[in-house]
């Protein structure tokens, strides 16, 4: 069967329409590189199954190629009332303050577990930001550069994929889970694959059942003769990007792994370890998919917008934080993933030491605390600090930039290394920051 290969005529562009109507996509999962012989001849049942045998097994410690999970608590995270509180002071509020494992350390009243396994983590008390507002606070805390109208700026997923390529030959490099951020200048071809809700997985991963795999494919062919002689004429970067990506589609559909976002075939114990919680839930499935070579998952958990009664409100999120990085910890430690995976915990930025007349705080971008553990990690380690009431920063001031580049070098990115956009713009995945040597291993 060879008439793809035929310049498409009038007559054979009415029969191509006709067969649109039957759901064939107008964008060609091959477009200008069709093969002589056989387009889709890598989305074969046999070779898809003989790039998995020669791909390296799930959670392979041989890989050489580091994870992040990476955990963003949408709504500016309260740093008195969870890694630097401020006992005997009018700033702690009405909620109190724990002792770690670590002499002298504190951490929130909330944060019992995380307490407990404080010398396993590294906490940066001495954040700090110029942005208050949340949109600009979070772009700002996933990309490393302050939002401009004329430029989308990759996130951490898309920068690991641009460097590190992919482990795993089916499944996706990157994947936000609850919210995340875009591929940017980068292209399609570095998209994540986005999950909205942890407990419903990766959804329409099969076909009607009236479609058979040998009528799926065909309708493939169809698409690809449809859009041939268009991409003869245009070639451009962003059209090739979408290709890459259906081509990445085929190739999960097809993948045995895709039971890595089954959240269904753990146990009714671990789920109860994590929590019923989205970040509970998020943390479970960000394990399943490191353990399954998936680079970087972003877990978002939303809620910490604190303006009112904010010892209500954190002794949920706190407590739900709590018991899921605890058990992912707990988890990954035992598994040994944890030497080969970075998790961060990082919010847009801090809120105001003082309790307003809504018994809640306000934002504060002055000063707040992220944390990481893990691979390139130096455990046990508290990092600068904010003043004696936690309005400012007193020792050690970290930008965002600089924190970018401890997560890139304790991924093993080149921070420094010059990547350009479409319009010939130099961009580097540190935006100039330094690596705080510091918290890394």
């Amino acid at each position: 069967m060879n008439w793809y290969k035929d310049a498409v005529s009038r007559r054979a562009m009415m029969q191509l329409a006709a067969w649109q109507s039957f759901g064939v996509s107008v964008l060609s999962f091959a477009g200008g590189r069709l093969k002589a012989d056989d387009p889709f001849a890598e989305y074969s049942d046999a070779a898809i199954a003989a790039k998995q045998a020669g791909a390296q097994p799930p959670g392979s410690k041989s890989s050489g190629k580091r994870r992040l999970i990476y955990l963003f608590n949408a709504g500016a995270m309260s740093h008195v009332d969870t890694f630097d509180p401020k006992p005997g002071t009018d700033s702690q509020g009405p909620l109190g303050a724990i002792a770690t494992n670590i002499p002298g350390v504190q951490f929130g009243e909330s944060l019992p577990k995380l307490a407990s396994m404080a010398d396993k983590l590294a906490v940066i008390r001495s954040m700090s930001t110029e942005t208050g507002a949340h949109g600009p606070g979070s772009y700002l805390m996933r990309t490393g550069y302050k939002e401009i109208a004329s430029t989308r700026h990759p996130g951490i997923g898309a920068w690991m994929q641009r460097f590190n390529g992919r482990i795993h030959p089916a499944l996706p490099p990157s994947v936000n889970i609850g919210g995340g951020i875009g591929p940017g200048y980068l292209g399609a071809k570095f998209a994540p694959v986005p999950i909205g809700d942890p407990n419903r997985g990766l959804q329409n991963t099969s076909g009607p059942d009236y479609l058979a795999d040998d009528q799926f494919m065909r309708r493939m062919y169809l698409s690809a003769a449809l859009d041939r002689e268009f991409r003869g004429r245009v070639r451009r970067k962003e059209v090739d990007g979408y290709d890459d990506l259906y081509r990445e589609a085929i190739r999960l559909l097809k993948s045995d792994d895709l039971k890595a976002f089954d959240l269904g075939l753990e146990s009714d114990e671990a789920k109860a370890r994590y929590g019923n919680s989205k970040i509970g839930r998020g943390c479970l499935l960000a394990r399943r998919l490191v353990e399954s070579d998936v680079q970087y998952v972003e877990v978002q958990s939303g809620g910490w917008d604190m303006h009112n009664d904010i010892a209500d409100a954190m002794s949920t999120r706190g407590a739900e934080l709590d018991q899921a990085l605890s058990a992912l910890i707990e988890d990954l430690t035992a598994s040994g993933l944890i030497q080969e995976t970075t998790i961060v915990v990082a919010t847009e930025f801090g809120r105001n030491p003082s309790i307003n007349q809504n018994a809640g705080r306000d934002h504060h971008p002055a000063v707040f605390s992220c944390a990481m553990a893990g691979a390139g990690v130096r455990p046990g380690t508290i990092l600068g600090s904010s003043d004696s009431k936690g309005y400012l920063v007193d020792e050690y001031q970290v930008s965002v930039p600089d924190f970018m580049a401890t997560i890139g070098k304790a991924l093993g990115i080149p921070v420094d290394k010059e990547i350009h956009s479409p319009d010939g713009r130099p961009f580097t995945f540190a935006n100039g920051g330094v690596a705080i040597d510091e918290v890394l291993a």
